[in-house]
């Protein structure tokens, strides 16, 4: 085990040439980072995750009922035995072979028994109201650690002038207000990926949980190495969108249509501004370029580019599937649902209206036109 994290630590990966593990020591004139620090996001995490439950429960909740957000799921399927059974142990979505079986085998129509299937799957679904207390508590976190960062950041002098990243780096000392601002968003980054698999389950769960794996990898990294820094940059610059999501989302529960398709042009422009440009001209030009003129490379260094960059990927494929949404907007006058909704496939509730019913039309007067009750998921915040 020792050879294996003597190996782990190499200071010939982590740090620049010529420092050491012992010149970053905490002394009584400065502290700087330690890996031992991290520990401490775990139980943070889960208090975290309480934080959640009882805000949701106590403080979500009641602002849902009291914009008549109603906890009614969706349409209960009528008990059957056997296509219970067929739900459960076998599929979701019976071919039309096996719905022809059990059709002589209930001596029921076919359509029915589509009917029962698409009942049980959104049966599955979370109800409104629990939507709108997950995007509340999102909404209430992102907006605190957001403006907790801007009052952080405006009084340093690396905002202002990111040459001061790399100046007398990696003896840059860790301060208070720093180091809370890093275990915070590390802490909630380890609660989402433990609380995804619990979340509401949504189609890009796979790019979602890449999302905060690099995330925790990239806070982890900066704060080993002390690019502590260029790391309070990149967490605000990817928090400044995420509170107008998550408000973009709560307006649509709540079926506030206007506001709801304000908030998402104001994400959307947010978003785009900040992610394809600020972060590529302001910290890409600043981690790339600035710090290997101040610096130079070592192994770690390129690592760090490296998931700076996967992160920009991923920037890239939402910024699309926002543009995509916002050119549907503009052909149909309203915000329409996007590759990225809350709900699986809004095909299932499409088809579930009865025979001959236009499923355009009851969309629209179900209470929920212009998102047709979806809005697009939209990125977390890396955020990374």
């Amino acid at each position: 085990m020792a050879g294996i994290l003597a190996w782990f630590w190499n200071e010939r990966f982590w740090l620049p040439h010529n420092v050491t593990w012992a010149d970053l020591k905490n002394t009584e004139e400065a502290t700087f980072p330690q890996a031992e620090d991290l520990y401490l996001a775990f139980p943070l995490a889960f208090c975290i995750f309480m934080v959640r439950l009882i805000f949701e429960r106590f403080v979500a909740k009641p602002c849902a009922i009291a914009l008549n957000i109603q906890a009614n799921g969706p349409q209960i399927a009528q008990p059957n035995a056997i296509l219970e059974k067929v739900f459960t142990a076998i599929t979701k979505h019976p071919d039309e072979k096996r719905l022809e079986g059990l059709s002589k085998q209930l001596d029921w129509d076919v359509r029915s028994i589509q009917r029962w299937f698409r009942q049980r799957r959104n049966q599955e679904k979370p109800s409104t109201l629990t939507r709108f207390c997950e995007s509340m508590w999102r909404f209430s976190f992102y907006l605190y650690v957001f403006t907790y960062g801007v009052r952080f950041l405006k009084k340093t002098p690396w905002l202002w002038n990111t040459r001061h990243c790399w100046y007398n780096y990696p003896y840059q000392p860790l301060t208070t207000d720093l180091h809370y601002y890093y275990i915070l968003e590390l802490s909630f980054y380890w609660s989402l990926m433990f609380s995804q698999f619990t979340d509401i389950k949504r189609k890009d769960f796979g790019i979602m949980f890449l999302h905060h794996l690099v995330s925790i990898c990239l806070i982890t990294f900066s704060y080993v190495n002390n690019m502590a820094r260029v790391g309070t940059l990149v967490l605000c610059l990817h928090d400044s969108a995420d509170a107008l999501l998550e408000a973009a989302k709560m307006a649509n529960y709540a079926k506030f249509q206007k506001v709801c398709d304000l908030l998402f042009v104001m994400f959307a422009m947010v978003f785009i501004t900040t992610r394809l440009g600020i972060f590529p001209l302001w910290v890409l030009n600043t981690t790339l370029f600035e710090s290997w003129e101040i610096v130079g490379p070592y192994p770690s260094w390129w690592v760090f580019n490296l998931l700076l960059l996967l992160i920009q990927g991923l920037n890239c494929f939402w910024s699309y599937l926002i543009l995509k949404i916002a050119c549907k907007a503009i052909s149909k006058g309203k915000v329409s649902k996007d590759d990225r909704s809350d709900i699986e496939s809004s095909s299932d509730e499409e088809d579930s209206e009865p025979p001959g019913k236009n499923p355009h039309t009851a969309t629209t007067t179900n209470g929920t036109s212009g998102t047709n009750g979806y809005l697009l998921t939209g990125p977390c915040s890396v955020d990374d």
